[in-house]
């Protein structure tokens, strides 16, 4: 049994809590911080066991560290923005504390996430004897883990994976973002990008799509667009030629979202609004709905995985690894929306991986480098079911996704 420390207490960061509450076998104490108190304590009094809370800016190296010394966790789970990835990282360095986050560090001032940031602690954590856990949420992370359990257990050779995402869920608003809007708009407006041959191929944005037929949702119009689990897989699977993000948005999004480029309001750079600093994009996250108040009446589903094709024993092969989450069942277990649900069910479980020595080691690693079986039992058990169907393998030179959708409704 081991203690805990989750810092945000958004909409992800709540199910975390919620599911690290549940599982009190494995953790011991449970602390939930962030930095809105408030926010901390709704989630408490929504917990089926004891968790304790505390106010902690993230951005504060200082204030994380003196926090983490009070609790004295086993391990940090950052749930914040992406932005205090680094930070939170220090602290963990300064303090000696294994770390683990869902998706990789941007900064605040420019479109400019990757992997780098962070792989670049990877001497420090070494060194200090303890282990930092990066993109342990579905996307990343169950997908990165999808492929990991493919390359052990279902082919010799991965040559090609497309991750394909999509929301089939309607939450009855005009517009709204289902995990924070600045991340979101940021991730949809930046230049798209997929690894093939060896070098990243650009696009501009939003400009490649096409009709993928998803399980227990049906064909959607699904976007290109870069997306960080394509870094760490392009790394970590020798024999891959292609990989590729698809994900999709439906036109009354496009719509606003257009409208919302051309006016201006999605810039990150400030302007001078009577005498004060603002920045257009943060002022739009303010007026948008809360993602965790999406969830009460949020219907429909998301079905989100990878098709991968290959070589096994010398012939062709084509799957299809995914998972499809319910809002309506996420909300009556958590009082989450699915977006949020397949966030942080992998990070809890993630967390379980690490403090029952299931995932071990030192330095800074990417999911898919640990053994993908027991996480993805766990997965399970834990409410995320996956399966495994068998596709048509490609003809020749024909891309990818050309005829597995058909087969995979």
């Amino acid at each position: 049994m081991s203690a805990v420390l989750i810092i945000g207490a958004g909409a992800a960061g709540s199910v975390v809590a919620k599911k690290c509450a549940k599982n009190r076998h494995v953790f011991s104490r449970i602390h939930l911080a962030s930095r809105t108190l408030s926010k901390c304590k709704a989630v408490q009094a929504e917990c089926e066991s004891e968790i304790t809370v505390s106010q902690v800016d993230a951005d504060n190296v200082a204030e994380t560290v003196a926090l983490i010394k009070e609790f004295k966790p086993d391990l940090v789970v950052n749930m914040a923005l992406p932005y205090q990835d680094l930070p939170i990282m220090d602290a963990c360095l300064e303090t000696g504390v294994n770390y683990l986050d869902t998706a990789n560090y941007e900064p605040k001032d420019e479109v400019n996430f990757h992997y780098g940031w962070q792989w670049a602690y990877e001497d420090r954590f070494r060194d200090k004897g303890i282990l930092a856990v990066l993109g342990c949420g579905f996307d990343p992370g169950v997908t990165n883990i999808f492929c990991a359990y493919a390359q052990k257990e279902l082919f010799d050779e991965i040559h090609t994976i497309d991750i394909i995402d999509c929301n089939a869920g309607d939450h009855g608003k005009a517009f709204a973002t289902n995990f924070n809007p600045e991340i979101n708009i940021r991730e949809v407006t930046q230049r798209g990008k997929y690894w093939k041959d060896g070098k990243w191929i650009e696009t501009d944005p939003l400009s490649i799509n096409k009709m993928i037929d998803y399980p227990e949702v049906g064909p959607k119009n699904s976007y290109l667009i870069y997306h960080e689990e394509l870094e760490s897989i392009a790394k970590h699977f020798p024999h891959l030629k292609q990989a590729r993000f698809w994900m999709t948005f439906s036109q009354q999004y496009i719509t606003h979202l257009t409208v919302l480029q051309n006016v201006g309001m999605t810039r990150i750079d400030p302007i001078i609004y009577e005498g004060k600093e603002i920045v257009p994009l943060q002022f739009l996250k303010a007026v948008l709905p809360e993602p965790s108040s999406l969830a009460d009446g949020y219907t429909g589903k998301t079905s989100i995985g990878c098709v991968i094709e290959g070589i096994k024993d010398g012939k062709q092969r084509k799957v299809l690894v995914y998972n499809v989450c319910d809002h309506e069942q996420s909300f009556k277990e958590v009082k989450a929306q699915a977006v949020s649900y397949t966030t942080g069910v992998p990070a809890a479980t993630g967390a379980m991986m690490v403090l029952q020595g299931l995932w071990s080691g030192v330095g800074v690693r990417n999911v898919e480098q640990f053994d993908p079986t027991p996480f993805l039992d766990e997965l399970a058990k834990q409410g995320l079911p996956w399966h495994v169907k068998e596709l048509p393998v490609s003809a020749a030179g024909a891309d990818p996704l050309a005829e597995a959708h058909n087969a995979a409704a």
